[in-house]
Order: C-alpha cells, then structure tokens, then sequence
C-alpha cells in the first residue's frame, strides 16, 4: 500500500501537512473526508530498498516473544508508538528491526497498528494482523496479543514436532544412500577386479552385485540429471492449480502419513478458527484467512466450501462433512458448536483432542519407521557385503 505526503485543510481552515497510507490518492482523500479534512497537495512516497541486509526473517519464536512483550507494555499503560520503538530497538534480528521501524513510522502518520503490519507479509500474517485489528476495534488489543503469542507457540511446537519425527528416518535413509553409492562405486570394483584376476566363474549373487555395479559407474550422471529433472519437473507441476490440488490429494492418500497429515490440519483448522471467532473476527473472514493457512489445497478448498455455505445460509458442517478430508467426530462436534452458539469453545476442545491426536501419530510413525528401515538397510546392506564374499567363503571350504 503507498503512503502519501499530504497538504490539506480542516473547517476551520487550518492548514494540516502530514503522511497516511492509501490504495490511491482518491482513496486517501476520501479518507480524510470522513474526518472533514479536505484534501489540497498528495504525492506518494517512494519506498528505497535496500540492497542487502544482515540476516535473514524472523523466527515463529522471535515474533511470539514481541507479541507477549508488546501485550505486558500495552497492559502497563506504555503508549503504543513508544511500545513498538523499544521492542525494536531490542531485537537481535536486523530484518524484524527495520520492519518495527517502518510500524512505528507508519503508526506516527496515522495509520492503525494492524495496517501498519500488513505491509510486512513475512513477518506478520494474514491470521496476526486481522487478530489485531479485532483487538484494535474491540479495545482488547493486549488480550488480543497475549492469545496470538498462546497460538504462535502453539503452532510453532506442533510443526517442530511433525518435523523431529521425520528428522531420523530421513537421516537414516540419507546415510545409507550414501554408504550404498560408495560400496558401487568404489568397494566393488576392487572385488571385481579382484575376482576377475582369478579367473574362475563366480556365485550368481556376487556376478549380480558386480554387474549392478558397473551398471551404476556407467549411469551415474544419467541418474543424478534424471532426479534434478523429476523433481524440477514435479515442483513445477506443483505449481499448477491442478498439481498442486492432485499433489495435496495424494499426500492425503498415503498410509500412516496421510493420517498424519490430516491430523494436523484438523488441529491447525481448529486452532485458527478458535482464536479468530473468540477474538471477534467475522466467521466468513476467519474461514477464508484459515483457509490460506492450511497447508494443503485439498483442506483449502474444504474450508472455501464451508464459506460458500455459509453466506447460502446454510451450516459450516455440512461442506466439511460432504469434503470427507475431516472426520466424522469433528463434524458433529463442529455441528453441535453451531447449534448451541459456542462454535470458538467447541473448535478450542476439537484443537486440543487432535493435539494429543498428532502427538499419537507421530510416536506411531516413529515406531513403524524405525524397524521397517532397519530391515531394509539390513536386507541391501548385507546383501551387497555377504554377495562379495561369497567366493571368498566358497574358496575357504574348497581349501579346507
């Protein structure tokens, strides 16, 4: 959103210069309108970019740390423009400075505080600044600000937790792509080499593991060109609408991860919706800033659905219901929040009961992981080891 310079003129006549962001300069002088100003001189502003800063955005934990400190100095009667100066002059991360900064100048021109943020999109999201803006209307801005610190941590520790269950399998399986690669490329051949001098035909296991070898020598570039290629290929086709939506719709598919997935997009649904409704955001504007969040196009599109339904009149659980991406049980408490007029509470207990519900999904793909891969790098492992000796053991029992 540009921010303009302005010259302009009140009732009685006086002459007012100062600096307020708007979508056009129409728009700004609308704006002051309302506030019987009349406007005389705009020119917008324009906004230098730095070339290059020091260090990169801000952490999930950074911003919940400023937002339960922005709440404790608004609840101590710290004025707001003096509130935002001191946290930035606080923060470690040089980008959240700058953009505390630019608030505080934005804020001193007249701007609200959520108005202010929304020009910081990486920073601060839809579901922050609209939360802000409910406080900021409703008078509660530092409740507002102590839930949204509740719902940052929140979230923050169910994403870390979905992340440490994948952290070992995926370091286990890196590793033994590795330790492969370099018994075929490096290991067997000296065995073949070996072998060959012998002269004397070898086991069927060990010619197999040779010739794989030397297939892999020969083939190696192809294949790592031919990987770079799928998986450009497949992140392109992600960034299709029809990719994107059939990509989300297969992960959702997949045993015991799909599960997963599901699950924490019931308890991120439930938790965004909760806090939204219970700080006074509209249900029709909480759908959609939820929906954005989902992560995924299929939950999305589930979530549209319901706001489509809704402003038909009809009901929040029947789209979700007929989407079958959310179960039953969460349709049916959804349902009964809508009937009794405490949807916020219902959606609250829905978010915690998944919660527990994700922490049980990922002790049970831990579990189910661990012994699966071990068998498998056993199985490969052993094999290509036991395959190499196998003439040594044949050429043991021939000697004894």
């Amino acid at each position: 959103m540009p921010n303009f310079a302005f010259k302009a003129r009140n009732r009685q006549g006086e002459t007012l210069v100062g600096e307020r962001m708007a979508d056009s300069r129409q728009a700004l002088a609308l704006a002051l309108r309302r506030e019987q100003i009349f406007l005389l001189e705009a020119q917008e502003k324009k906004v230098v970019k730095k070339s290059f800063e020091f260090g990169g955005n801000p952490t999930p934990k950074d911003v919940a740390v400023f937002t339960r400190q922005f709440s404790v100095m608004i609840d101590a009667g710290v004025p707001l423009v003096q509130c935002i100066e001191l946290l930035a002059s606080t923060q470690a991360n040089k980008k959240f400075a700058v953009a505390l900064k630019a608030v505080q100048t934005e804020v001193e021109s007249g701007n609200s505080l959520a108005a202010s943020m929304k020009t910081h999109p990486k920073i601060f999201d839809d579901l922050y600044v609209n939360m802000v803006q409910a406080g900021e209307t409703g008078g509660v801005l530092n409740a507002i600000l102590n839930r949204i610190a509740l719902f940052i941590e929140k979230a923050n520790k169910l994403k870390k937790k979905v992340k440490g269950a994948m952290i070992y399998p995926c370091t286990i399986i890196f590793v033994a792509i590795v330790v492969v690669a370099i018994l075929l490329i490096f290991v067997i051949p000296v065995f073949a080499e070996l072998y060959g001098s012998m002269g004397k035909a070898l086991p069927a296991p060990t010619q197999i593991t040779i010739n794989i070898s030397n297939w892999f020598r020969a083939n190696i570039l192809y294949m790592v060109f031919g990987l770079a290629g799928i998986i450009v290929g497949i992140r392109s086709y992600y960034q299709t609408d029809n990719g994107q939506m059939n990509i989300d719709r297969l992960l959702l598919r997949l045993p015991v991860v799909g599960d997963l997935l599901r699950k924490v997009a019931v308890a991120r649904f439930s938790q965004n919706m909760a806090i939204l409704l219970s700080s006074g955001v509209p249900i029709l504007d909480g759908l959609a800033i939820t929906a954005r969040t989902a992560g995924n196009r299929v939950i999305e599109k589930a979530i549209m659905d319901s706001r489509v339904s809704i402003s038909q009149g009809r009901t929040v659980a029947e789209p979700l219901r007929e989407s079958k991406i959310f179960p039953p049980m969460v349709c049916q408490m959804v349902a009964v929040g809508e009937n009794t007029g405490g949807l916020d509470n219902m959606l609250r207990k829905v978010a915690e009961l998944y919660e527990d519900e994700v922490d049980d999904a990922v002790a049970n793909l831990t579990a189910l992981m661990e012994p699966m891969i071990m068998v498998v790098l056993g199985v490969i492992l052993g094999g290509l080891v036991i395959s190499m000796y196998l003439p040594i053991f044949q050429l043991g029992s021939v000697v004894s």
